[in-house]
């Protein structure tokens, strides 16, 4: 078997490019078609650990279950982690390979390109139509040189291309015009047409819009799509999506999010978002505890030690001992779970310069950097009320210290994880993925004296991707778009 190819490449950053490759892939599993997604090239923190132990982009595991598969390290090759403003650690066919800075990373994609084609072509050998997500803008004409995200990949596969831009963001005729304007014939040639994204009100009062774009750019218009409205229910993976969290008015129950510098897997918060009686609130640079919060969560961060000091330098440390005060309560999630311990030390400078930071003193235990990461899918209970779990382990470090005789997680294979403090009002996990389960996301509302719902949070993940589907079945052509897979 040798699956046909299609790209999906976008006109720049965040205009929906992971969500409608999500779309395409239920709507090709619901026509009876084994596909499978694919991404070359990731810049993302918000990661998931598949089956055969690796980390990709949360995004292509969110199309792997689209598509009714389970991720494999193959459906994004490489994935970049951003440790500093200008530096990430560099993730390949699921492994840390080592850190580079941006200009550093530009020259070592020819040597990436072989491991991204290797993973292409491992996936069209057991499918039957592999959908390519593209990364950024396809218009990066000053990258194309070593490009293999975009338009790099699809003239190295030879795949079809086509090219999805954002109405909402304004400027949507000269995004996709312009973009033909700028990349070179033989790329422009790869593009079959486009698709409008995200239009909101009347869609014939953009008909001359569409129609100004296709005589500009030459290209078929495959469809204008209309906002899709649930899309909050599905997990983000780019984190200027918190900037547009949907957030509860009026809840009884107010959660904290303290939203770092380097925020890593933040969907682990989506299922509390979810609940009726929540209101998640995403506590930006800047902002300060706010005074009734039930909670207070410390998620995970890329760069642990460099988050502390943001913490530190925003007043939150501050912030947090007033909370207990007041009789609330702490999570640390992974990188959060080390900052609430005494100290964080660095010996191999692993996340940058060697050394260590005192840490908030929340929890006696401590964290010592380690060179080996921790990549694993793990299931078991919470050990107060025995709430069942699935969730996995993504992180550097090992965690020791009184506050570990109070574990909080019980795996199945008898491992323990995670501290507890005396009071019982601190706690710190490396568990990712808690809240998705509806018993567990319970237990942990019950600590904090609140009532969970009846939710049930994957049915909505899963009736959220059946309406995507339906949504672009009714919105676009999409057999043209499967028919131009070659």
């Amino acid at each position: 078997m040798v699956a046909k190819a299609l790209m999906i490449q976008g006109t720049g950053s965040d205009v929906g490019k992971s969500l409608i490759v999500a779309g395409l892939c239920r709507v090709a599993r619901n026509r009876g078609l084994k596909v499978l997604p694919f991404k070359p090239q990731n810049m993302s923190n918000n990661a998931a650990v598949t089956a055969d132990g690796g980390e990709i982009g949360r995004a292509q595991a969110l199309q792997a279950r689209a598509a009714g598969v389970a991720p494999t390290v193959h459906m994004n090759p490489v994935l970049l982690k951003p440790q500093s403003e200008i530096g990430s650690q560099i993730i390949v066919q699921g492994r840390v390979e080592g850190t580079a800075k941006a200009k550093d990373y530009q020259l070592l994609k020819p040597r990436l390109l072989a491991s991204v084609l290797d993973s292409f072509n491992r996936l069209k050998a057991e499918a039957d139509l592999v959908i390519i997500e593209g990364a950024g803008s396809a218009a990066e004409v000053n990258l194309r040189a070593n490009d293999i995200a975009n338009m790099g990949f699809a003239r190295a596969a030879n795949v079809p291309v086509i090219l999805l831009g954002d109405i909402d963001r304004g400027g949507v005729i000269a995004q996709i015009v312009g973009t033909k304007a700028v990349i070179t014939p033989e790329d422009a040639e790869l593009i079959q047409g486009f698709m409008v994204n995200r239009f909101r009100g009347d869609p014939t009062l953009f008909e001359d819009g569409m129609r100004i774009i296709a005589e500009k750019s030459g290209w078929k218009s495959f469809g204008l799509i209309p906002h899709f409205k649930a899309a909050f229910r599905l997990p983000a993976e780019d984190a200027v999506a918190l900037d547009r969290r949907r957030v509860a008015q009026d809840a009884p129950v107010t959660i904290a999010v303290l939203q770092l510098p380097r925020i890593s897997n933040f969907d682990d918060f989506d299922p509390l978002a979810a609940e009726k009686d929540v209101k998640l609130l995403m506590v930006r640079r800047g902002e300060v505890i706010p005074a009734d919060a039930n909670l207070v969560i410390i998620p995970g961060s890329k760069a642990t030690i460099a988050d502390l000091e943001a913490v530190r330098a925003e007043g939150w440390d501050i912030d947090l001992k007033a909370h207990l005060r007041r009789g609330g309560r702490v999570l640390g999630v992974c990188g959060g779970y080390q900052m609430l311990g005494s100290t964080i030390e660095d010996p191999q400078g692993i996340e940058g310069v060697a050394g260590g930071i005192a840490g908030l003193g929340l929890l006696d235990v401590s964290t010592i950097m380690a060179p080996k990461k921790t990549l694993l899918a793990v299931s078991g209970t919470k050990i107060d009320g025995n709430a069942p779990f699935s969730g996995y382990e993504m992180h550097i470090g090992v965690t020791s210290g009184p506050d570990t005789a109070r574990p909080v997680l019980r795996f199945d294979t008898g491992q323990l994880d995670g501290a507890r403090s005396a009071d019982n009002r601190v706690r710190g996990v490396y568990v990712h993925g808690l809240f998705a389960d509806d018993r567990q996301r319970a237990a942990w509302l019950d600590w904090i004296g609140a009532k969970g719902s009846d939710l049930a949070y994957d049915q909505i993940v899963e009736e959220t991707l059946e309406a995507l589907a339906e949504h672009l079945e009714v919105n676009i052509d999409i057999d043209g778009i499967i028919g131009l897979a070659k």
